[in-house]
């Protein structure tokens, strides 16, 4: 705590907090014991919500992740869906397994590391932008929302993405507080890497560019608007490459999307308001208990700036995105990046009541309260998702098929759909890499995403020349499309007399089988 308090000072900008930093709020660090005791919790949390779910069955999305790793960027049944591998985050876990292999944990490897990085820049943030003591408190309550936690277990570029997002917003208020050149070029390489990490992080700019005028316009840096237009401008043309990919992509979105239109219930789920009003709550109420005297907080307009942009521009844009062209993209992993600005706005809430020297205190509690209610402890070994493909895959191993038995598997991924969609559309691709990471035995049958004429016949001409004369045969997938096809096929002549059982339970994903009488 000490070094990051330390490495936070030389750059603070008193303007950032409205000019309220003292000595008494930089002196405030309370009893040696209490920074032992939020180190161990810390260490706690870090171990049960992080590290357990390292290990655990990959869900669909990652083992697109181990597709692309495994096959290339350029495999040919990429094309059915090029937004996936244009991410510069592959590269990454492509590294780990290489070094420690091709296991779950490798995978997420890179993912662990950028969220614990992460953490370090929220800390230091949440001391710049609000008050030094605040930076605890500001990571634990990033550590209280559980799709933060999430990202640093899932081998998928959103965890990358919340890590430059920090770094870009850091090295911008380091920036304009010092009116350093190599700040100014730390913000601009972070920057022109965001977009890159994902197609969905645009919204993040609006954050850097609120931020950067509030902070001209009320003059409190010493950065000209000459420099500022000059990096921006730099900004803009390395991004140009990036703008015409997304461009040509969004022609075709609808083709991608598997959300539905956003409801106004979801817009107010997605901004966390649950957590900013009970931190504030919290305190006020501990500090009326405890008497502690009145915070002397009060935001200034450029912390406003950051905070708000960072909680609000991610979901809000994607929300009115989705609505005003149909093409929903309103997916709690696509504006995940605006979670360190809600733990931020909580972390203001706070600060409304908790006094310098109090911080300390006041976030050990809160601590403690988080790894209780998010410590799964009704479990041995919390998963990662809710989608235990491993043990699925296991259990068909243990039923000994053998590789006749027929396998219905339709695909999780939506682009599987006719016409791109055929009856021996090969297994060794994207759109059935959920088969690869975790193998089976059983002649698989790919199916497609949803239902349609075209798989109905197909379904209707198996049944007749193959599965009827199996005497076996296992639906696999996930559980609305397995289910929908075990009624199918149990309300056909053929399997009249058969009897279907349900292996499991594997979350959400589904294995029924299908067996002829003796």
């Amino acid at each position: 705590m000490a070094l990051c308090a330390a490495a936070v000072k030389p750059y603070y900008c008193a303007s950032t907090n409205g000019g309220r930093l003292t000595q008494a709020d930089d002196a405030g660090t309370g009893p040696r014991g209490l920074n032992l005791a939020l180190a161990a919790v810390l260490a706690a949390c870090l171990l049960r919500l992080w590290l357990i779910p390292q290990t655990s069955s990959f869900w669909v999305d990652e083992m697109g992740t181990a597709f692309v790793v495994e096959h290339g960027a350029g495999d040919p049944s990429l094309r059915v869906a090029p937004q996936v591998a244009q991410s510069i985050y592959f590269a990454l876990p492509e590294i780990s397994t290489r070094l420690l292999g091709a296991s779950e944990a490798a995978y997420r490897l890179p993912s662990l590391l950028a969220m614990a990085g992460a953490l370090l820049l929220i800390f230091r943030l949440a001391a710049r932008l609000i008050v030094p003591p605040a930076g605890w408190f500001a990571v634990f309550a990033c550590l209280a929302l559980r799709g933060f936690n999430y990202q640093a277990a899932d081998a998928r570029p959103y965890a990358l993405g919340t890590l430059v997002a920090c770094a870009g917003l850091w090295f911008l208020v380091r920036w304009l507080d010092s009116a350093q050149w190599r700040d100014a070029l730390g913000f601009a390489v972070t920057a022109s890497l965001l977009w890159r990490v994902h197609l969905m992080l645009w919204p993040v700019y609006g954050l850097f560019a609120v931020y950067a005028l509030v902070r001209l316009r009320r003059g409190d840096t010493r950065v000209g608007w000459g420099a500022a237009a000059a990096v921006f401008a730099v900004l803009g043309l390395s991004l140009a490459p990036v703008l015409l990919s997304a461009l040509a992509l969004l022609r075709e979105a609808g083709l991608h999307v598997v959300a539905r239109p956003p409801s106004l219930a979801q817009l107010a789920r997605s901004l966390k308001l649950g957590l900013i009003a009970g931190a504030g709550v919290a305190a006020a109420l501990v500090g009326r208990w405890r008497q502690w005297e009145p915070a002397a907080y009060r935001p200034s307009w450029p912390s406003l700036a950051a905070i708000g942009g960072w909680w609000l521009f991610p979901p809000l844009c994607l929300f009115l995105f989705s609505r005003l062209t149909g093409s929903s993209v309103f997916v709690d992993r696509y504006f995940s990046v605006a979670l360190p600005g809600a733990a931020l706005a909580a972390t203001a809430a706070a600060a409304r009541f908790v006094p310098a020297r109090h911080w300390k205190t006041a976030t050990l509690l809160f601590a403690l309260g988080v790894l209780a209610l998010l410590g799964q402890w009704n479990r041995v070994w919390p998963p990662h998702h809710n989608s235990d493909w491993r043990a699925a895959a296991r259990a068909l191993g243990e039923e000994r098929l053998g590789p006749g038995i027929p396998v219905v598997a339709p695909s999780p991924f939506i682009e599987a759909r006719a016409p791109v969609w055929r009856p021996d559309y090969p297994l060794e691709s994207f759109l059935y890499s959920n088969l690869l990471f975790y193998p089976f035995p059983g002649r698989v049958y790919p199916f497609p995403f949803a239902n349609s004429p075209p798989a109905e016949a197909f379904a209707a001409q198996l049944s007749q020349q193959v599965l009827a004369g199996a005497g076996k045969f296992v639906i696999y997938g996930e559980n609305p499309k397995v289910v929908f096809w075990r009624d199918w096929f149990q309300a056909r002549p053929e399997f009249a007399s058969w009897h279907s059982r349900r292996l499991g339970p594997f979350g959400d994903v589904e294995v029924v089988e299908f067996q002829k009488p003796e």
